[in-house]
């Protein structure tokens, strides 16, 4: 996740003059190309840089804050970016989701949700909730929000996907929690997602969740690549090496990010921001050209030694 924000989030009135002049008008119809991999339980393409809402969304009736918010999103499409993720457990950040695809005018998204209850009798009713907070007819994907309640959850879930009330099915974990259970229900179970940590010091996934997401044909979300803003506040200052610029990346955010998505098993990353220019940062990380393996490791050494 991405914090790197001023106090408050931005001051303001500046923050209200942007979201106000990124909500007057409609999202445009053409954006760049981005970088697009396909969802391999189906083969249908999302742009590889999503949006995730964890903390930054949880603004709750503030209106400057919600339109600031807003004005994250409009950036976001204009960008090319698709999918959206969010979770009852993300404080106000579903109805500020559903507040900005409301003044965007309903633009296409990919909206990634999370049901997070211990009962599972609870999760429909949660479920639908969410969905009204949102505005959306269905969700693209649910997922079963840190494995709680896994099994129940998932028997829903894998109903309302054969009555078309969900179109894909994932688990996820985040921080690198219950992996061993996380590989057994991956084994087991007719997934479509899976969503976990990962960036260019946080690598343990590499050695048995990635390879087995490819192998089983799961498509892989990555939270948490910034490591909610650790990473990227502990390179300010350091020096962007000049091999950089021949994966095109112009800043660390976009260095991290490269680094992650030039991973063949990995589908989207979903970096957190409140600002504008860092989202079409992120988004344009996905863009032009990505790391080869001798690049990838070249990167990884170098962040090790700063």
């Amino acid at each position: 996740m991405d914090f790197r924000q001023p106090t408050r989030r931005a001051v303001l009135a500046g923050g209200a003059a942007l979201a106000a002049s990124a909500v007057a008008s409609p999202v445009s119809a053409q954006a760049p190309q981005v970088l697009m991999r396909p969802i391999p339980s189906s083969g249908e393409t999302i742009p590889a840089t999503g949006l995730g809402t964890w903390i930054t969304f949880n603004v709750g009736n503030d209106p400057v804050l919600r339109d600031e918010c807003a004005a994250v999103m409009a950036a976001f499409f204009e960008a090319g970016g698709r999918m959206i993720d969010s979770s009852p457990m993300y404080g106000s950040s579903q109805p500020v989701i559903g507040y900005g695809l409301e003044k965007l005018g309903s633009p296409p998204v990919f909206s990634a949700e999370k049901v997070w209850t211990s009962w599972g009798s609870n999760g429909p009713e949660q479920m639908e909730q969410s969905r009204r907070y949102w505005g959306v007819p269905h969700f693209d994907l649910m997922q079963v929000h840190n494995l709680l309640a896994w099994q129940d959850h998932l028997k829903t879930l894998y109903a309302m996907k054969e009555a078309g009330q969900v179109r894909y099915v994932g688990i996820t974990t985040s921080e690198g929690r219950r992996h061993d259970l996380f590989e057994e229900v991956m084994r087991k179970e007719r997934l479509d997602f899976v969503q976990i940590t990962y960036n260019i010091v946080d690598r343990e996934v590499e050695e048995r969740l990635l390879p087995l997401a490819r192998d089983r044909g799961i498509a892989v979300i990555v939270n948490r690549p910034f490591q909610q803003g650790d990473l990227t506040r502990r390179l300010e200052g350091e020096e962007l090496p000049e091999w950089a610029s021949e994966i095109g990346a112009s800043s660390w955010a976009q260095f991290i990010l490269k680094f992650i998505l030039s991973h063949p098993a990995v589908t989207v990353a979903i970096p957190a921001t409140t600002r504008v220019d860092h989202v079409r940062e992120n988004v344009a990380a996905a863009s032009g050209p990505l790391p080869d393996e001798a690049m990838r490791q070249r990167m990884a050494a170098y962040i090790e030694q700063l």
